[in-house]
């Protein structure tokens, strides 16, 4: 699935382009890696890492998700991780 959806679907981002305008800012990791493009593949075990607001969120992927659903839907698309 493509990142920005998954940011979107997760509800981190209010919209799509806003996911995608975040992340071709290189503001986004991927397992360690900076991430210039919205198409960029997220998979289940993957680990992402963003600034969001005065917080860094490290979260892992468990699940891709299917629509935007409810907040309590979004919250099973990933667990969080302690920044270290």
């Amino acid at each position: 699935m493509r990142l920005d959806k998954w940011l979107w679907h997760a509800r981190f981002f209010k919209t799509r382009s806003l996911a995608t305008r975040y992340i071709e800012k290189s503001r986004c990791r991927i397992d360690g890696r900076v991430v210039d493009k919205a198409h960029a593949t997220v998979a289940p075990g993957m680990v992402l890492t963003f600034a969001l607001g005065p917080k860094v969120r490290v979260v892992r992927v468990v699940a891709l998700g299917e629509r935007r659903g409810p907040a309590p839907e979004a919250r099973s698309l990933y667990e969080e991780i302690e920044p270290r």
